[in-house]
């Protein structure tokens, strides 16, 4: 019941945050970058999966952990090396396998999920601790 609560908290952190990012931070910068590539519309389905999937291995692999062993400084390293790893499995498969892909949006997304994975991780953390 305490991981699924972690769960929540970090979902509700996550969303908040990347919300932000996308609608108004970044749009603009990705509509420039790589609109060409991008839907009209964005699909529900494989956005709700990957924020699922996304919160539950940073819950599992960073946050609990930390919390198991009330050590901040594991969430901090943990919670970036996951941001950066995950977030560059995506960018980096983009650049190998698409013509014309940005390295500014790598270079920017790495950053970006790096960023929130730590903040998202931090959060739930002083929350739930």
């Amino acid at each position: 019941m305490e991981n699924l609560k972690t769960f929540l908290t970090a979902f509700a952190v996550f969303l908040g945050i990347d919300m932000l990012w996308l609608t108004v931070i970044a749009q603009k910068f990705y509509k420039s970058q790589i609109g060409h590539l991008m839907a009209d519309k964005a699909r529900i389905i494989p956005a709700a999966i990957f924020y699922l999937l996304f919160v539950g291995a940073m819950v599992y692999f960073v946050i609990v952990p930390a919390l198991e062993h009330q050590n901040l400084t594991r969430l901090i390293l943990s919670a970036a090396i996951f941001g950066l790893v995950t977030y560059a499995t995506y960018d980096l498969t983009n650049m190998a396998t698409l013509r014309d892909w940005p390295l500014l949006v790598t270079v920017v997304d790495l950053a970006w999920g790096t960023f929130i994975s730590l903040s998202v991780s931090l959060i739930t953390y002083l929350i739930r601790k």
